[in-house]
């Protein structure tokens, strides 16, 4: 069986748009909800969530390609972005690179999407490699661009990309399809449905030696915030990762067939689940604020140090609720002052308390 480029039809992807009608309505909902959400958020507070969002969308689309980044340097480069104070770090070339992308993403939505711009953010992805021969330019190695797997003796092909031949005559395509589809162009396409199309059309060119996939997904990125108007800031890499195996076979299933429906319906579905976890994120800082504003001055330095430890867990706390171990480790309590403490913080409803002997936890109040 052929792969999806070889056939006669293509690009001409071919799905199901009634299926899609309504996720459509559900991604714009949750927009709109989420705008409204983050408005009552201070803007320290915003900030930090917006770097928050964007260090780990860095930290996770470099893990689901294999690469593990140092999360304090994203977060230090992005607050230099940003203009915040920093530890002032060394931050390394790959963790420096991938965070000056997300910030073009993030400033420069809206801005067109061309052949430079690509070259200029593999740059920024392969920076301090000395791996690659095609660095910033796609590529030009004889051999044939697959995805493989299995042992060297015998291997598994799950897919070739087109060769290098054609690729530029495939981007300048892939250039044409995107400007025509934005919402200005002349085909425009629905958000959801757009964004998706991207990121697969893109990487099955696979025009570039590495990164092809942190790259689709930043496409995938600048399209939602082109349709939204404003940057997306959702955690997308992050969803995806939770689930990368089904992830990966999703686009194995689809790279035989210009059929993309599966495709473009487990795409959505997944940008509306980062969606929900972003919003999550939004109602938890809310919650936050107006917890510390009510219990203001109630809590001694050791119960505050608790629950600012507890609140940095984020809108799921510790994972399995606190027992009164973690609360001396934190503290540097003894037992018995421990018990009064959390007693305390249970009588003053900061806490709320479940279980018996060895088995009690505690859980944030919000």
């Amino acid at each position: 069986m052929p792969w999806n480029w070889q056939s006669p039809d293509w690009p001409n992807f071919r799905y199901h748009a009634s299926d899609l009608v309504g996720l459509e309505a559900q991604f714009l909902r949750q927009s709109g909800l989420f705008t409204g959400s983050i408005a009552h958020v201070p803007n320290a507070q915003k900030q930090a969530l917006t770097i928050e969002i964007m260090s780990e969308e860095a930290h996770q689309t470099s893990e689901i390609e294999g690469e593990m980044l140092n999360r304090d340097s994203l977060q230090s480069s992005l607050r230099r972005h940003f203009g915040l104070a920093t530890d002032h770090r060394r931050i390394p070339p790959a963790e420096a690179g991938i965070t000056e992308m997300m910030m073009d993403l993030y400033r420069d939505h809206a801005t067109t999407l061309n052949h430079e711009r690509l070259f200029r953010w593999h740059s920024l992805l392969t920076q301090g490699r000395r791996d690659l021969r095609d660095m910033g330019r796609y590529r030009t190695g004889a051999d044939p661009m697959q995805v493989v797997s299995g042992p060297i003796h015998q291997p598994k092909v799950h897919f070739e990309a087109p060769p290098v031949a054609t690729v530029p005559a495939e981007m300048d395509a892939f250039m044409a399809w995107y400007a025509s589809t934005a919402s200005g162009g002349g085909s425009p396409l629905p958000i959801l449905t757009r964004a998706g199309i991207a990121h697969l059309y893109f990487v099955t060119i696979h025009p570039f030696e590495d990164g092809n996939g942190r790259i689709a997904r930043a496409i995938a990125e600048k399209s939602l915030a082109e349709g939204l108007g404003h940057p997306a800031l959702i955690p997308l890499s992050q969803t995806i990762n939770t689930a990368r195996k089904n992830y990966y076979t999703q686009l194995e299933q689809t790279n035989r067939s210009l059929d993309i429906t599966p495709w473009l319906l487990y795409f959505a579905q997944t940008v509306l689940e980062a969606q929900a976890q972003a919003q999550a994120q939004v109602e938890f800082l809310i919650a936050k604020t107006h917890f510390l504003d009510h219990h203001r001055g109630q809590f001694n330095e050791r119960q505050e140090r608790a629950i600012l430890r507890i609140l940095r867990e984020g809108p799921k706390g510790f994972a399995g609720g606190l027992s009164a171990e973690n609360y001396i480790r934190i503290t540097g309590a003894t037992r018995p002052t421990a018990t009064r403490d959390l007693h305390d913080l249970v009588e003053k409803s900061a806490l709320t308390r479940t279980g018996q002997l060895k088995g009690t936890r505690y859980w944030i109040k919000l």
